[in-house]
């Protein structure tokens, strides 16, 4: 995808569901409450993912302009190379 940087609010949940209707999968629909807390802490939660490296930081939601600002100051110049595609999608 080419993501330059990327950044989480400190309340963002990170996955590719939420976490109740992962627990209610994983679980059953047994303890829902208690089981989406248990999730949301051990996986949903952006420090985990930081940790992985799939997030540059954790930043403040006030800091936000500033930095993607900075980001695309310094994206501005960049170049991109191609590799040519073998195919092309065709016209349907």
């Amino acid at each position: 995808l080419r993501g330059d940087v990327n950044y989480a609010w400190p309340g963002a949940e990170v996955a590719v569901m939420g976490a109740k209707g992962a627990v209610e999968i994983l679980y059953g629909g047994k303890n829902v409450e208690q089981h989406t807390a248990e999730y949301s802490e051990r996986f949903a939660n952006p420090m985990v993912v930081a940790q992985r490296g799939f997030i540059d930081d954790i930043i403040d939601p006030a800091d936000t302009r500033r930095l993607i600002c900075n980001d695309l100051k310094v994206l501005r110049t960049k170049k991109l190379d191609n590799i040519p595609r073998k195919h092309t999608n065709m016209p349907l």
